[in-house]
């Protein structure tokens, strides 16, 4: 079984690796911005981890994959955490434990179970829901985080599975030729024109996580992928970037410019008049990583004018007490508690640094910081203990996107962690 795991770790780490060797020919697709307001950031007046933050590190992650042990829900289908109706909620657990070692468990066998059993003829691993809602069943947010996390396992019996997981969300990917083209919604089922950056992001990560399966298709069987170049066009419609969106919205105020936010249409930042009189859309900072994220894995370079642009935005941006932040003195719209989806952060956040490839970031008017090193311990210094087991979970006092539900954001935070400390 450990062997198995290791072939599927190694897949999912190449699939990042392959990115780099690819994007020096996609980012021809589209011509980069100026390179003028990038910023240099060097290694200088930083520290790495220390011995200590590690051995703390990896006691949190244990406190927290023996919390999440305990509250996994055993059925007569496998185990399942939170709500049964979103497998998302038990591959999100599942992923964390697998990438913190955990791959034997009677929890890990369990949850694997019950994924398998919610896995559908069509490809797609999600259920329907009771009633329709707008959104219908979230099939490919379920389905991208659960084939991600089966693949990790590394199990050869759910190799098929995950192979027609990815047919599944390649067939999810929108090309209406609109402004959502080459974007991802939460279910392509709805029959609505809908894309948005959180949703491309997750199925942009699992394509690339999971393309070690197609190697392993029967020969003459054709391979799934994504659309890359629509892709790309979708990623620079929610950048915050007037060198490559020339949407209307997009702000030239350096307080935002190089920031993403959630679709073309929306930000849930706040919004601004600008000097023209129309209204400017703020970035967001969870979407700023997730807009990262998903140039990397839509193999556009590291030292792309545009991935510069986005780290830049990002380092000068950096806060880990809020995801939208609007104390900048500027009177904004449509503002909500800069609480809101705090974890999804965290965790957009470290697996978007970490496929940039740089732990030292120099802000503009800021000492040089390790972000690994901020991160692990405002992780760590949320971290609650549960006074009967002493165990360690984590929860959001803002609810909003599902924060209120501390599986989820123990998941969130899990990942954040393990990612963060780069074992």
């Amino acid at each position: 079984m450990k062997m198995r795991w290791f072939i599927g770790y190694l897949g999912a780490v190449g699939a990042l690796l392959a990115a780099t060797a690819r994007a020096q020919d996609a980012a021809k697709d589209t011509p980069p911005p100026s390179a003028g307001a990038a910023l240099t950031m060097t290694a200088e007046g930083a520290e790495g981890l220390t011995e200590s933050l590690r051995q703390e590190a990896r006691a949190a992650i244990a406190r927290g994959l023996d919390w999440l042990r305990a509250k996994q829900n055993a059925t007569e289908i496998g185990g399942h955490w939170s709500n049964p109706l979103h497998p998302a909620l038990t591959g999100l657990p599942l992923w964390a434990l697998v990438r913190g070692g955990d791959r034997e468990s009677p929890e890990v066998r369990r949850a694997i179970a019950f994924l398998k059993a919610n896995a559908r003829e069509n490809g797609g691993i999600y259920r329907d829901p009771p009633e329709a809602t707008r959104g219908g069943g979230l099939s490919n947010y379920n389905t991208a985080i659960c084939m991600v996390a089966l693949h990790l396992t590394g199990d050869p019996d759910v190799v098929p599975i995950v192979q027609r997981a990815r047919r599944f969300v390649a067939r999810s990917q929108h090309l209406g030729g609109d402004v959502y083209h080459g974007g991802m919604g939460y279910d392509a089922g709805t029959g609505r024109p809908y894309a948005d950056l959180s949703n491309s992001y997750i199925a942009y990560e699992a394509m690339r996580m999971t393309e070690s399966v197609e190697d392993l298709r029967r020969e003459g069987e054709e391979r799934a992928d994504l659309d890359w170049k629509a892709a790309r066009e979708f990623i620079q419609r929610t950048h915050n970037e007037p060198t490559v969106n020339p949407a209307p919205w997009v702000s030239d105020d350096p307080r935002d410019r190089g920031g993403f936010v959630y679709h073309p249409n929306q930000t849930r930042a706040g919004t601004v008049k600008g000097a023209d009189g129309i209204v400017k859309f703020r970035s967001m900072q969870g979407m700023t990583y997730a807009g990262l994220l998903s140039y990397i894995y839509a193999d556009v370079d590291r030292s792309d004018p545009r991935v510069e642009a986005t780290v830049n935005w990002a380092v000068n941006h950096w806060n880990l007490d809020a995801n939208n932040t609007k104390s900048d003195g500027r009177e904004a719209h449509d503002t909500q508690d800069e609480r809101e989806g705090l974890y999804y952060l965290y965790n957009v956040m470290a697996k978007g640094l970490a496929a940039y490839g740089r732990d030292v970031l120099r802000p503009q008017d800021r000492p040089a910081f390790n972000w690994r090193e901020q991160l692990i311990r405002k992780l760590l210094s949320l971290q609650r203990t549960d006074p009967q087991t002493g165990h360690g979970y984590w929860v959001n006092e803002v609810g909003r996107y599902w924060e209120s539900d501390p599986v989820l954001v123990t998941s969130y935070a899990l990942i954040a962690l393990e990612t963060a400390l780069g074992e």
